[in-house]
């Protein structure tokens, strides 16, 4: 191993990967749910639960390689980022929103949610890499994140 370069983590037993992330999944698609039933979309308008939605879940899942915690423990990204944030995020009902609108004849509308929800998701990204610490970024980096 090279100096000032972390060994690679371990790896997740298969078992232990498909436990945690499935119930990570069921979590995360609980708690989408959950927020879509209280904050329904209604017709012809903006789906903005949906949007915020993969919005925040796209700014989360930046933040997880940014963590001692997750680097240092496989599982732990499986079980919150695959799993949970995984199952929280819904590109699916993003498109299902987004044909939704546009089948109606909402054309602008349509097309302002699906570049809004790409430009928020990536914005969302670049501002928690422009937050991040420079030790935080070697710490992804040398931990098996910059291969």
């Amino acid at each position: 191993m090279s100096p000032g370069v972390a060994a690679a983590s371990p790896r997740t037993p298969l078992a232990l990967g498909i436990l945690v992330t499935s119930a990570g999944g069921a979590l995360g698609a609980v708690l989408r749910w959950s927020l879509t039933d209280a904050h329904p979309v209604v017709a012809g308008r903006f789906p903005w639960t949906t949007l915020l939605i993969n919005v925040a879940g796209s700014a989360l899942l930046a933040l997880l390689p940014l963590s001692r915690a997750v680097r240092s423990r496989p599982w732990l990204g499986l079980l919150l980022g695959t799993g949970l944030l995984g199952g929280f995020t819904t590109m699916s009902a993003a498109s299902a929103d987004t044909f939704a609108l546009l089948d109606r004849g909402d054309v602008g509308l349509g097309l302002t949610y699906a570049i809004g929800t790409l430009a928020g998701a990536i914005a969302a990204v670049l501002l928690v890499d422009r937050l991040a610490t420079d030790e935080q970024r070697f710490g992804f980096e040398t931990a098996d994140g910059g291969e």
